[in-house]
């Protein structure tokens, strides 16, 4: 006997809504702090966290950064829970990641104390350490791209590389056409993710098996389940682009140089502290010698 719509499990309903998990490219309008800076002053303080993430190499420095990055997910009044929805979609990624870790690890290094051994795999504290960071370090960019894309809407991220990008242009670089090629990407994220679900639901509804949370942690049998969405997922989408193109065309755009702008930026004081603020972050997690989590915490045995 069929069950209706209202009395189905939540998991079923939730299983072509493939929307709500991708966190790229939606804003949230809260109206905090967070979306009124300039949208420069966002960008180049999320890249220097960038790279202050990449160049940590203490486990306790990269802890804390994603604590902060975590302050700054709650000051910008964004929700948590939605931002973490975008590690979901990731998740048989990171496990395989995990798994080969595990099972090659790094046999140049000493791994330091073994806490499993047989045949070939090792699990050591180092392979334990590089795991931690690597896991701690994408939830760090999760956070930190989510704030960027959130508090910001397309159009302030296309204003805001073109302007960072003006004065290379003296080097023949297309300041313009890179901003453009950047927004069309990130508003094609949630269009492709809008077009996947619905093919899903055209395929079901015609009694096709498209059930991917149950093959998910099977790549073998998730290949196989996606394959068929591949060709018609494409279709779609050289057609959306299609359809943008004549547009612009039927709008007369022209970009590049002498094309003026209806939004202009003004910089506040708060959008020069900020970039410096993340600066000094940078330099102070990179040049403080951070002691060990084995040291910091011995109780654990670890």
């Amino acid at each position: 006997m069929s069950q209706s719509p209202t009395t189905r499990p939540r998991s079923t309903r939730n299983e072509f809504e493939l929307l709500r998990n991708v966190t790229v490219g939606q804003y949230i309008p809260t109206g905090s702090v967070v979306h009124k800076l300039d949208p420069r002053a966002k960008i180049i303080s999320v890249f220097i966290l960038i790279f202050t993430v990449v160049f940590t190499k203490s486990l306790i420095a990269l802890a804390l950064l994603t604590l902060l990055f975590l302050g700054i997910v709650l000051l910008a009044k964004l929700p948590v829970r939605y931002v973490l929805r975008g590690v979901t979609l990731a998740l048989p990624i990171l496990f395989f990641i995990s798994l080969m870790r595990v099972i090659f690890p790094n046999t140049g290094d000493d791994g330091g104390k073994v806490y499993f051994s047989w045949l070939w795999i090792s699990v050591t504290r180092a392979s334990m350490h590089l795991l931690l960071m690597g896991l701690i370090k994408i939830l760090a960019f999760i956070f930190l791209t989510s704030v960027l894309t959130m508090t910001a809407t397309t159009t302030e991220m296309t204003h805001g590389i073109e302007l960072l990008l003006k004065p290379f242009e003296r080097f023949k670089v297309p300041a313009h056409e890179i901003a453009l090629t950047n927004m069309i990407a990130l508003r094609f994220v949630p269009t492709l993710a809008e077009e996947l679900e619905r093919i899903l639901k055209a395929q079901a509804s015609r009694g096709g098996d498209v059930a991917l949370r149950k093959r998910q942690w099977n790549p073998f049998k998730a290949a196989r389940a996606i394959l068929p969405m591949v060709v018609p997922l494409f279709i779609n989408a050289l057609r959306r682009a299609e359809d943008l193109v004549l547009a612009m065309e039927s709008r007369c755009y022209m970009g590049g140089k002498g094309r003026t702008k209806f939004v202009q930026f003004t910089a506040r004081p708060l959008d020069y502290v900020v970039p410096v603020l993340a600066i000094i972050l940078l330099i102070v997690v990179v040049a403080i010698p951070w002691p060990s989590i084995h040291t910091f915490v011995p109780f654990l045995g670890l």
